[in-house]
């Protein structure tokens, strides 16, 4: 038996002449005397060993051919241990490769037979031709062994066999239990050897994701299921549900209940929800879970299953419904030191520009004030004071109702609504400050109380609904805008709750021939928020009907476009669910029939990156059609909705709307900024920044309005100081347009919503989970800015109010068991993706470290820089439970 060589020597150039002096020339063909010059002793002496066990394989004796074999494979296996090269056993058994194949095919079957067929598996690895799955059918008819001795390279390369083998035989039908078997010891073999992301491969390519669950260990589950969510926004349907309930399952099994829950909520699976309760029996735990659902703003009712103890469900109701926010942001505010309010001239900073700006602002002092109202209520959102509405009355400056009065008609509808976003969250408060409105005989203040109660109740569930008792008689008013008002409060205070009392009230409304359109339209729109992603059949039949008795005029109207919306938030992201009902909308009248289609289309496929939706709608925009046909705007809007999901999909779509702003018709000019608007909510990537910015000085004024707006929206809750300087010198050069100057004021305020604690991301949890209520918010928003002059820069600017749904505060705050605050060193970074990554790498880069409360801006990870506390969640976000570790021993 030869010495095994070192396969990682390198035939070095000393030995060479000794080497030819000293060869015995045993070999009969003398052809290949300059490459034997080449080769060191060792590797001389490996190739003649190994010819002669080739030789001596073909022997007639059976011990010999038994030596010879096992030699042989003592040579491979020894020298396969390191992957560098190509192992000099097999490099120099290539020229041996074609007699070995003949001779095996004419042997008996035998244990001999199957020694040779393991090496010639082996050499099939190196030699065999493309396509020829030669190695895999080796080692079929091979012997039953370990195939980890042969090395990771021979076990990778036959799964990948596996995989082609795999998808002929589905084809022709053939049975698969033997490749079964292969790759049962092929996943045992990679998930103990670290390579978990090569066994999900193999394992989607075989369809036999529920073999995992037998593999998976306490060291591995962890970046396996990792590897699995993230793989699952790039898997068509259905087989991303099924990769997340595998993992849903992993995790359920090793009792690592906030990632079960999370993908729970992503599945949208309430019976998963349940389990998670149920399975788990910490009450500390069960609280955090708690958080998680009220972050997603999901309506959800604990049993008695769940939670056991009365008074304990009581208090994680409390958390589930939301109750807690308002505390835990003025609890940021305070340690972030912004409780101070902020007047509109805070924010507009006029004094930096010069003096041309400032003479012009007598323009249109109703527009102004009405733009001012809206900045003053989204700068000191949740703050619970400013300096505009919550004056005390009897104050040197004037009652606070001096301001509302400083408001046209429809101008008061948002002032006195503004002062429910003032006192965002905070029920009792809002409520008692609203009541005095409430005895009004001014309609229009009327209507903004009414819908000012619906934006203090936004995501805060109430066992007593204040919402519903207080807004529920003002439905049927005879009044257009009081109705509305009560409606629109209604659809914000319960968006996604599926109301079923709700319903009773504004579903008669749809198909009442003597309700006005806007009306009709709002509480379309209502229905829809409430029932946002339910697919709920009753509510879908209501709203196409009222869309069918629509006469021509009414369809040409620019409210008429809520109609189809509200219908297509009844099927936000639920993808094949919505088929039956674009069926139906193929019979509506043509003017609005392509409108409705994309309009369910792209809500029906938010948040699902599915390529194929991308293409068709791309398809829609990419048509030249005449002046009256207004399908493209929701056509593009729906690119942004199903491509915003990760960020692949948002690079590759912000490109394709450059290349709209280039060959599009100018209604697709007008609806490309709203949809780079949305892709990058809260997010002002520069790049997009700078393209809005060239689009906000546009010569047609609806692609500059819908650009400035769309900054708004970028940078919104983020104080971007860039952002603000832009939007500055927008205000001095629009300063004699009324209408563009509203917009730049509106997009001011967004930019400084909440002094910068808040975002409007619809995204949470690391970017894996989409709240369907914020969604239906931004689009409904951005379908109103579709046609800006009637609605927005109309009498119904208060749509801007929707987005309250997805108003959020950014923050990570911590708390202990008794869910107080608790200030703990954290560190903020850069996210940094390590899906699938060796070892233990890094999650956040280039971080700094606070002690909590602390903010997130959009991509950035927090994580805890001490070991005293173990938090009750994975994602450090929102609020975060902490327990003291048992384990930490003070230095």
């Amino acid at each position: 038996m030869a010495p095994t060589p070192d396969p990682n020597s390198v035939g070095g150039g000393a030995r060479k002449d000794e080497a030819s002096v000293n060869v015995p020339s045993k070999d009969p063909k003398k052809k290949d005397d300059k490459k034997e010059d080449d080769l060191s002793e060792e590797d001389l002496e490996l190739k003649q060993n190994l010819e002669l066990y080739v030789e001596r394989v073909q022997d007639p004796n059976p011990d010999l051919q038994r030596a010879a074999l096992e030699s042989m494979r003592q040579e491979i296996r020894a020298s396969t241990s390191s992957m560098t090269s190509v192992p000099k056993p097999l490099k120099f058994l290539r020229p041996h490769y074609g007699t070995l194949k003949a001779f095996h095919q004419t042997m008996p079957a035998s244990d001999l037979k199957k020694c040779l067929s393991d090496i010639l598996s082996v050499l099939a690895l190196t030699m065999s031709a493309e396509g020829q799955r030669e190695s895999l059918s080796y080692r079929l008819i091979g012997t039953e062994g370990d195939i980890g001795s042969w090395g990771h390279e021979y076990v990778r390369n036959l799964a990948g066999e596996i995989a082609q083998e795999y998808t002929k035989r589905q084809s022709e039908e053939a049975p698969i239990d033997d490749l079964m078997e292969l790759v049962q010891q092929i996943v045992a073999f990679h998930m103990k050897h670290n390579a978990e992301t090569e066994a999900v491969d193999l394992l989607m390519d075989v369809e036999d994701l529920d073999l995992l669950l037998e593999h998976v260990d306490k060291t591995n589950f962890k970046r396996t299921c990792n590897y699995l969510t993230s793989a699952a926004k790039y898997l068509p349907g259905p087989d991303d549900m099924l990769v997340l309930d595998i993992s849903y399952m992993i995790y359920m099994k090793f009792e690592e209940y906030p990632n079960a829950l999370q993908i729970a909520l992503f599945l949208d699976n309430t019976q998963y929800v349940k389990q998670v309760f149920t399975s788990c029996a910490d009450l500390l735990r069960k609280k955090q879970f708690c958080y998680m659902i009220a972050r997603h703003g999901i309506t959800f009712e604990l049993d008695d299953e769940m939670v056991a103890d009365e008074d304990d469900r009581e208090a994680l109701q409390d958390i589930v419904n939301n109750t807690k926010l308002s505390e835990g942001y003025l609890t940021l505010a305070r340690d972030i030191e912004v409780m101070e309010a902020k007047t509109p001239e805070d924010i507009y900073k006029a004094h930096l520009l010069d003096g041309r700006a400032s003479s012009g602002a007598s323009v249109d002092s109703a527009r102004q004030n009405l733009a001012a109202t809206f900045v003053n209520a989204f700068v000191n959102a949740g703050f619970g004071q400013d300096k505009l509405m919550t004056v005390p009355s009897d104050s040197t400056t004037g009652s606070s109702g001096n301001w509302l009065f400083k408001n046209k008609e429809h101008g008061k509808i948002s002032a006195a609504a503004s002062l429910g976003m003032i006192q965002l969250w905070d029920v009792e408060a809002g409520l008692a400050q609203l009541d005095k409105y409430f005895h009004s005989n001014d309609n229009p203040i009327l209507s903004g109380a009414l819908l000012g109660v619906g934006i203090v109740n936004s995501g805060i569930k109430s066992d007593c609904d204040p919402a519903l008792a207080l807004l529920g008689d003002y439905v049927d008013k005879e009044d257009s805008s009081v109705r509305i008002g009560a409606i629109m409060g209604l659809g914000i205070a319960y968006a996604g709750s599926q109301n079923d009392q709700i319903r009773s009230k504004l579903s008669p409304i749809l198909n009442d021939a003597k309700a006005p359109l806007d009306v009709i339209a709002f509480a379309s729109l209502s229905l829809g928020m409430i029932y946002v992603g339910s697919c709920n059949e009753e509510v879908a039949q209501s709203i196409i009907f009222a869309l069918m008795d629509r006469s021509e005029a009414e369809l040409g109207d620019a409210l008429t476009r809520f109609l189809p919306l509200g219908l297509g938030l009844l099927y936000l992201g639920k993808q094949e669910s919505v088929e039956a009902t674009a069926e139906v909308s193929k019979t509506f009248n043509e003017k609005i029939r392509k409108y409705c289609d994309m309009t369910l289309l792209s809500c029906a496929y938010a948040g699902t990156g599915n390529v194929l939706k991308v293409q068709d709608l791309l398809a829609q925009c990419g048509e030249h059609l005449e002046k009256g046909d207004i399908h493209q705007g929701p056509a593009v809007l729906g690119l942004a909705m199903v491509a915003m999901s990760e960020e692949l999909g948002i690079d590759m779509e912000i490109r394709s709307l450059e290349r709209m702003l280039q060959y599009g018709e100018q209604n697709i000019r007008r609806a490309v900024p709203l949809a780079l608007g949305l892709l990058c909510i809260s997010n002002p990537k520069v790049t997009v920044m700078d393209t809005l910015s060239r689009l906000s000085h546009d010569t047609d004024s609806e692609v500059a309005m819908a650009a400035i707006i769309s900054l708004g929206l970028i940078g919104a809750g983020t104080n971007n100081a860039r952002l603000a300087g832009m939007l500055r010198n927008l205000s001095s050069y629009y300063y004699k347009d009324a209408s563009l100057l509203f917009c730049v004021r509106i997009a001011q305020g967004l930019v400084h919503m909440g002094k910068g604690l808040l975002t409007l991301t619809p995204f949470h949890s690391e970017r894996f989970l989409l709240s369907p209520t914020a969604l239906a918010g931004i689009v409904t928003l951005l379908h109103a800015c579709l046609d800006m002059k009637p609605i927005i820069l109309g009498k119904y600017h208060y749509v801007l109010y929707f987005l309250v749904l997805a108003m959020q505060p950014r923050m990570m705050l911590t708390v202990d068991k008794d869910l107080k605050p608790l200030s703990v060193p954290v560190r903020v970074g850069q996210a940094v993706d390590v899906v699938g990554q060796a070892g233990r790498p890094k999650t956040i880069t280039g971080f700094q470290t606070h002690s909590t409360p602390v903010l997130l801006a959009a991509g950035e990870r927090a994580e805890l820089a001490t070991d005293k506390y173990i938090p009750l969640s994975p994602i450090l976000e929102g609020f975060i439970i902490l327990e003291e570790n048992p384990d930490y021993r003070e230095e």
